[in-house]
């Protein structure tokens, strides 16, 4: 099966939660900057999640291009990413309404454990469907970020009942971790490129 439709529509899907998120913004009441103060925190979180969702968007396509086949395993898989991704709005929403409310926090914090869960079930698929000696199965490795984020979610989740600023500091330190494009793909992929023709 070929990747086409599978990363169109992915692409598709992506930028509609990009787009409900920024249109879940609501305009300040005044025109003088004292007027923005009540909207940092729905501001703020709206900038997290879109830098987590264009990581995830920036990784599903190296991952993708690393790829070589598609199956209807990875096709589930995949829908099971993007149905967690499609949540994001919702939670964005109810943090910038309650930023300092533990249950908005923590379920803030599941739905991207989530959707980290069902990326590794992806990259599992990819990986089950090209053989554990291809290009794909080398490049992902071990995953040792992907554990360490699922790790600093779980803990998120747990600390915003004890403080929500603690589980939001962990949650940017998890995008930081990402903020860097994924290259353990890149890596892989470069002495192929650079065995072919090079520009003058």
């Amino acid at each position: 099966m070929g990747k086409g439709r599978l990363e169109a529509f992915s692409d598709g899907v992506i930028a509609v939660i990009i787009t409900i998120m920024v249109l879940e913004l609501k305009a300040p009441h005044g025109k003088e900057f004292a007027a923005l103060a009540p909207l940092a925190p729905a501001l703020l979180t709206y900038a997290l999640s879109f830098v987590f969702v264009g990581i995830y968007w920036n990784n599903h396509h190296h991952l993708l291009h690393a790829a070589q086949h598609i199956d209807g395993r990875v096709l589930w898989a995949n829908l099971h990413l993007l149905f967690w991704l499609s949540l994001v709005p919702f939670t964005t929403g109810w943090v910038g309404e309650y930023p300092s409310a533990a249950i908005p926090t923590a379920i803030y914090g599941v739905v991207f454990l989530m959707a980290g869960v069902a990326w590794l079930l992806l990259q599992r698929a990819l990986v089950k469907r090209d053989g554990p000696t291809s290009l794909l199965a080398r490049a992902v490795g071990r995953d040792l970020k992907g554990k360490l984020s699922a790790l600093l979610y779980a803990s998120a989740i747990v600390l915003a009942f004890v403080s929500a600023w603690i589980a939001d500091a962990l949650y940017v330190l998890v995008a930081l971790i990402w903020f860097v494009p994924d290259r353990r793909i890149e890596r892989s992929i470069d002495p192929i490129r650079d065995s072919g023709p090079r520009a003058p």
